[in-house]
């Protein structure tokens, strides 16, 4: 007989990507047990139900924020590596909490696929979200206004300083940040912008792309 505890070790080497054939000679090396090909396939195959209903279950009518992020991986796939982004959507709910909306496997990160993950976070019960933050991924902003058209839309601090960073001279690094850091750290929207200005002044003529980022980008940062 079977314990859940026997089962869910299955489920734990298979989820790091071992093979039936790995996870019976681990069990037989380890545990001194036999275990059939069927056996595994049958404990693995359960558990995707417990998935799909996770996958599948209905959301709350509103959300306060919702973040939207990929995580790329490169992964094998017919004897060959290629590149797929797990797209991931986490709510903050009215209450406070926190909460993993799904988990989507894709291709490379695009605006389309986003367009159906919001799609689909909609026909699960999703009828309004105050604020939606997400990098600048080209068609984003309106993927997200053709399905929650009354979403604000909050450009991810992270990731445009990220991207504004690269831009930079290693040795200029340090000091850009720290004025950097007047503007996403600044107590009010006017006391942010003399600080942009003051980047501007300072590094416009070295690093115009950098800085042209922070201005054109302004309504969705601030």
């Amino acid at each position: 007989k079977r314990t859940p505890l026997f089962n869910d070790h299955i489920i734990s080497m298979y989820s790091y990507g071992m093979s039936c054939r790995d996870i019976q000679r681990h069990l037989q090396e380890v545990y001194g047990v036999t275990v059939s090909a069927d056996l595994i396939s049958h404990v693995t195959e359960a558990v995707m139900l417990d998935v799909k209903e996770w996958q599948n279950r209905p959301l709350e009518r509103k959300y306060a924020i919702v973040f939207m992020d990929a995580i790329h991986f490169h992964v094998r796939e017919d004897n060959q590596t290629i590149k797929k982004a797990v797209y991931v959507a986490i709510g903050i709910k009215l209450n406070g909490n926190k909460e993993v909306l799904g988990m989507w496997i894709g291709g490379n990160e695009s605006a389309k696929y986003w367009l159906g993950v919001l799609n689909e976070i909609k026909n699960r019960g999703v009828e309004d979200i105050m604020i939606v933050s997400v990098d600048g991924l080209t068609g984003f902003g309106e993927a997200i206004g053709a399905v929650f058209p009354k979403a604000e839309i909050q450009r991810c601090i992270v990731h445009q300083i990220r991207y504004t960073a690269k831009f930079v001279n290693y040795k200029d690094l340090k000091p850009f940040v720290k004025d950097l850091k007047a503007i996403y750290q600044a107590p009010s929207e006017d006391s942010a912008l003399s600080g942009l200005d003051e980047l501007e002044e300072k590094w416009g003529k070295k690093y115009p792309s950098s800085v042209s980022s922070w201005r054109n980008n302004w309504p969705q940062l601030s």
